[in-house]
């Protein structure tokens, strides 16, 4: 598993903030520890020009009605009438909420990709290389690492800005799972790596005379 620092182009790279949304934080140890880690890679990207993008779950009524009973993790969500567009508790989490540049996608799944034209929005930009941190990691951060590998997106997963309620299954998915797909680091791995990339963007096409 990887301890240095990757390299990154800055206009090819996005980090990805997925579920950091007060319903689903309210359910894991310690989410202000966790908050304060992923505005670390939040200030660390915006340093960087790295692209930031949040992704989010809500249900609009007919999203809501449209989840089958049998779907485990998100019918007991719709039948409650949980993640309702509009409400608080599904709305980006306050502290990560700057505002400017960042573009937010809402799914109705699980992956970052599901339901969204998250894919569509990357490649129109020219990015190729994803930094995601999230929560839960058995949820978006698995679902999406896997969706992604087989879009072939670059892989960068911060170990120390996901979090999963059972933090034994966080340790597993972390040192035996993602590492399949992604090369997983810890949040100072990726501020060293913008900061290093910072200003010299060498691959950005330069505009002709």
């Amino acid at each position: 598993m990887p301890s240095t620092s990757p390299a990154l182009v800055p206009h090819r790279t996005a980090l990805l903030l997925m579920d950091f949304q007060p319903a689903v934080l309210e359910d894991l140890p310690e989410p202000e520890r966790l908050l304060e880690r992923a505005r670390r890679a939040q200030r660390a990207a915006l340093a960087a020009g790295i692209q930031e993008m949040h992704v989010r779950v809500a249900f609009a009524p007919e999203d809501h009605a449209a989840v089958p009973a049998h779907n485990k993790a998100f019918a007991p969500l719709a039948r409650a009438g949980r993640l309702a567009e509009g409400a608080p508790e599904a709305d980006v989490h306050p502290l990560l909420r700057t505002g400017g540049r960042a573009h937010t996608v809402t799914k109705t799944r699980v992956s970052a990709f599901s339901t969204t034209g998250l894919d569509a929005l990357l490649r129109g930009q020219g990015i190729d290389t994803l930094v995601l941190a999230g929560t839960f990691t058995c949820g978006v951060v698995l679902s999406t690492v896997r969706d992604a590998a087989d879009r072939d997106y670059r892989l960068l997963v911060l170990r120390d800005a996901c979090a999963d309620g059972d933090p034994a299954r966080h340790e597993l998915l972390m040192h035996s799972v993602l590492p399949l797909h992604a090369d997983v680091i810890d949040v100072a791995d990726f501020e060293a790596a913008a900061r290093a990339a910072s200003g010299r963007d060498e691959d950005r096409p330069r505009p002709r005379p």
